[in-house]
């Protein structure tokens, strides 16, 4: 093994960022680490954790996810309390919790069966839960990587599963027994009754909301944008009824060298998204399944160290949107966490959000990072300014990359400094 001392990775990390390991020496840690893994045989407190994939869909792996280890292990399986971990930690936490599957037809969640209803009742539970599990054979000691969910570990095969008496949430079983409650509708009111997103998310992913017979599985990765999609939609049709705030505001926040800048404008509702790539292979092997070449923008920006940016971005007016966005999970999670903010303060604005993924992001983690670093972000003091420029000018003290560069792969900043409005011919 080289050691991280000789890595030249793990060097020009420690130059560019606070992080002290490359991804491979970041992943081979946690793999050399870990519990022995020579056993088809799985006993531990689940944290509560169910995984739905998705290959072969409609045909999707199904299954809990379990450690090595009993007691309060909740936060192996809960985003919301990663925040200010280390890649070490998340890695860790992800690692330790072994998958086991079987294959499910999505529409099971119209008919049940009675594994379906193991996990449905695992995924209600309010505290980590002891559990068995027997595989078909030894895991498979691997560590999967991808932007839109958080981390996975150990998998194989499973035979059997066994769990104790549960202690569910009354908030989330009165939804799923609720068969002529739409999943949208069951989904808003178990946020606005403070049920926390992972949560929702989870029981969402299991098909547990919804009109009966319209009820389906839905795949892990999936579901975690179809909850920021429900959420955020509802938050902004409630925005809309508010006055606008009055002046410019900015706020920025730093978390694992990805650095955010929030514009809020004195104005109606719009929204755009854009993140930058300095690593362009590590955008590539974050969004494995999506073709980027018509996607991304190559900046004209190149830094000391020699990377030249690559962009992703979209965006919104007050009437919305009808087609997927460009940058997949962090958009609709990005949009969910401002209109929550401005809900909040009962205000409406337009908002402009920039991200640089510096070289110190050394592997994807998933969109918990952006929807959690955001809704830290929103917690700081922001600036204010009284234009537009200043704003903008401002912001670009925390960036790396130039002023004209954002104006240049942005839609609404082009928008405001280049479109002429009616009043300028008055």
């Amino acid at each position: 093994m080289i050691s991280t001392e000789n890595c030249l990775s793990c060097k020009k990390i420690r130059m560019l960022s606070n992080e002290k390991k490359c991804a491979i020496h970041v992943k081979l840690g946690s793999l050399l680490n870990s519990n022995d893994l020579n056993t088809n045989y799985i006993q531990g407190s689940s944290p509560p954790g169910v995984f739905v994939g998705t290959s072969n869909y409609p045909n999707v792996s199904l299954g809990p996810m379990v450690p090595l280890i009993q007691g309060d292990t909740s936060v192996l399986d809960t985003p919301e309390l990663w925040m200010g971990k280390n890649f070490n930690e998340i890695v860790n936490f992800r690692h330790s919790l072994i998958r086991g599957y079987k294959n499910t037809h999505v529409l099971d969640a119209r008919s049940g069966s009675n594994f379906l209803s193991q996990m449905q009742e695992l995924s209600m539970t309010v505290k980590p839960i002891d559990s068995e599990l027997t595989l078909s054979k030894k895991p498979s000691n691997i560590l999967e990587f991808n932007e839109d969910s958080q981390p996975f570990g150990p998998i194989a095969p499973l035979s059997s599963f066994k769990l104790t008496n549960t202690s569910v949430d009354r908030r989330i079983e009165k939804a799923f027994y609720d068969s002529d409650l739409n999943a949208s509708d069951a989904v808003t009111d178990l946020y606005q009754d403070d049920v926390i997103f992972s949560r929702i998310q989870r029981s969402f992913s299991l098909g547990m909301f919804g009109l009966k017979k319209r009820r389906r599985i839905v795949p892990t990765r999936w579901s975690i944008t179809s909850v920021d999609n429900i959420l955020s939609l509802k938050l902004i049709g409630l925005i809309k009824d508010n006055q606008s705030i009055d002046e410019y505001h900015v706020f920025h926040y730093n978390y694992l060298d990805n650095v955010y800048v929030v514009i809020l404008t004195p104005q109606e509702w719009k929204f755009e998204w854009i993140e930058a790539w300095f690593d362009r292979s590590l955008l590539a092997s974050s969004f494995p399944e999506t073709d980027f070449v018509n996607e991304v923008q190559m900046s004209e920006y190149v830094s000391a160290e020699g990377y030249q940016p690559v962009t992703v971005s979209d965006w919104e007016s007050y009437s919305g949107r009808k087609t997927y966005a460009k940058p997949g999970g962090c958009y609709y999670t990005s949009r969910f966490a401002v209109a929550e903010y401005l809900n909040s303060i009962r205000k409406q604005a337009g908002a402009i959000l920039l991200r640089e993924i510096r070289p110190g992001y050394i592997m994807p983690v998933g969109v918990w990072n952006v929807r959690e670093s955001l809704r830290t972000l929103f917690k700081q003091k922001y600036e204010s300014f009284d234009s537009l420029d200043k704003a903008l000018n401002y912001s670009c003290n925390f960036l790396e990359i130039p002023k004209r560069n954002w104006i240049n792969c942005s839609y609404l900043l082009r928008q405001a400094y280049y479109q002429r409005k009616l009043t300028d011919f008055t």
